[in-house]
């Protein structure tokens, strides 16, 4: 029967139950489609399967010998056993086999807690091992970039090596040795040094063999709280995972979403959570009068400021936002500006000269354009001013004489006098500066890490993110805070919720007014607007 008549799916049980999976599938991913896990260290989904561990094999019936699941196809009426005696034994053996020279290093190792290997064998492992032999030692290999390797707890799975090969195309990892004095090491004197994806074989370690040098001896895994989020560090928008204790990052991990970043992220953006932790934030609005300025409650805040744009009444607004804030915030401010009679809104972007694409690979990329939402300032109508630095530009809005608003934009660059010219200047941020302290109203804003929302890629996809740390004192959601102050003057409802901001977004922005803030869940969703996101 040749490929074109052959049924596109195949027939099989498995543990005595019948499962249909697409002829191609493995016997592995066809078990875990029932939800039984096979045990299996040197497979990985987004690598070449070399079925060395031998840890993942079955029993299937009719074949001679256990065979591996990870690379033997599903096929039509395969009876399988994953979990019979013959399997378990063999398993048994194989985790014998690794424990024979690994160290009994779990109470100081990084990996303890997420350790595939203390599962498994506490779940199937002997009680108690039988060899006598004096265990091989290697010690401690620093591999350079992030990385150090322990090669006692190394289990030869080779994925750090695949990666290398294979994704990140840059073969620096190989096995040197024979047999049991096999051992991972580098081909070059600089290790690891000077690449942009390394990290990720830390991530893909079963074992701690593999250890981050930020994150060494820094938290114990079971006690770090995971919140599904996105990577700031670019406009690719990869899912990661905020890890957090003691309400501070202590460390990111991919997330992975086959659509925008597969299974791994760039070592720019892993290391870029340490501006989430300052303590120089803003706690508590102010409200400036007589050039002195007084922290005041969010009520009289809000007033003071009402009260001083009615004062103003159709004086020119100019608005300067942050592509680093979300579409809930650019909404509101857009919204905000044309209720007070229209106006310029305008953003800065720090852009790179290139961007690391993984060859073969689109999805994989460190693009370009370095804040997270770019696209989203283009799709309310922001344009962009200032230079490739992310600096400068802002010479209109400093000199502008009507009202100067300021969401996100630490205006780091920028003179003491800046907005001076300003008959109400108002900052709304996380962190101030020498150029904010004049500004005559300063409203206290969360980080993402704080609040809930939703970025846009450059690829148009819109991908929610959730709240990992607790605000500051009163610090608020931008979204809030804005909508709070338009509410105030219209007389409309306050939006409590971040699906109440998006659908307020949705309803005043053309792309999202198809978009379901529920549905657009865990994955993203791409909006329509292909007239907006065509080009760069």
């Amino acid at each position: 029967m040749s490929d074109t008549t052959r049924p596109s799916t195949v027939t099989l049980t498995i543990d005595g139950r019948e499962v249909t999976v697409p002829r191609g599938t493995t016997i592995l991913k066809a078990s875990e489609s029932l939800g039984t896990r096979i045990p299996h260290y040197c497979y990985h989904d987004g690598l070449s399967s070399p079925a060395m561990c031998r840890l993942c094999l079955v029993e299937v019936e009719g074949a001679p010998k256990p065979l591996p699941s990870c690379v033997t196809q599903a096929a039509d009426g395969q009876v399988v056993h994953t979990d019979s005696g013959l399997a378990r034994t063999m398993r048994e053996g194989v985790l014998e086999f690794y424990l024979v020279n690994h160290p009994l290093d779990c109470p100081i190792c990084d990996q303890s807690g997420e350790c595939k290997l203390q599962d498994y064998v506490h779940a199937e492992g002997r009680a108690h091992g039988r060899s006598r032999e004096p265990k091989r030692v290697f010690g401690r290999d620093d591999f350079g970039g992030d990385v150090l390797f322990y090669g006692d707890r190394c289990v030869m799975c080779t994925r750090c090596v695949r990666f290398m090969n294979e994704v990140e195309k840059d073969p620096r990892l190989t096995v040197v040795e024979r047999g049991n004095r096999s051992v991972i090491d580098t081909f070059f004197d600089d290790g690891l040094d000077g690449t942009k994806w390394s990290g990720n074989i830390v991530d893909i370690c079963p074992v701690g063999a593999l250890v981050s040098k930020d994150f060494l001896y820094k938290q114990r895994a079971w006690d770090l709280d995971h919140t599904p989020s996105i990577c700031t560090g670019c406009s690719q928008g990869c899912n990661i995972a905020l890890h957090t204790r003691d309400n501070l990052v202590q460390r990111l991990k991919p997330r992975t979403n086959l659509e925008v970043n597969a299974f791994w992220m760039c070592d720019y953006g892993r290391h870029d959570y340490e501006w989430m932790n300052r303590g120089d934030r803003l706690e508590a609005p102010v409200v400036r009068s007589g050039g002195r300025g007084t922290a005041v409650g969010w009520a009289e805040a809000l007033e003071a400021l009402s009260d001083r744009l009615d004062e103003l009444g159709d004086a020119p607004v100019r608005a300067v936002v942050s592509p680093r804030a979300c579409n809930e915030e650019l909404a509101a401010v857009r919204a905000l500006v044309d209720h007070l009679g229209g106006g310029v809104v305008e953003y800065r972007l720090r852009v790179a000269p290139d961007e690391d694409v993984l060859e073969g690979m689109p999805f994989v990329a460190r693009r370009r354009e370095l804040a997270p939402n770019h696209r989203g300032a283009e799709l309310v109508g922001a344009a962009r001013v200032g230079g490739d630095d992310g600096r400068g530009g802002l010479d209109e809005a400093g000199d502008h004489g009507g009202v100067l608003l300021v969401v996100g934009d630490e205006v780091a660059d920028q003179p003491a006098d800046f907005g001076a010219q300003a008959d109400l200047y108002v900052y709304v941020g996380t962190h101030g500066s020498a150029a904010t302290e004049a500004a005559h109203v300063v409203l206290p804003a969360t980080t993402f890490a704080e609040h809930e929302g939703t970025f846009t890629n450059r690829d148009g996809r819109v991908q929610r993110f959730w709240p990992a740390l607790q605000a500051p004192g009163a610090a608020r959601p931008a979204w809030m805070v804005l909508r709070a102050l338009l509410a105030r003057r219209t007389g409309g409802e306050v939006p409590t919720t971040a699906a109440e901001a998006f659908a307020l977004a949705a309803a005043e922005i053309a792309p999202f007014g198809d978009l379901d803030y529920p549905g657009i869940g865990t994955r993203g969703v791409v909006v329509d607007a292909p007239a907006a996101l065509a080009g760069d």
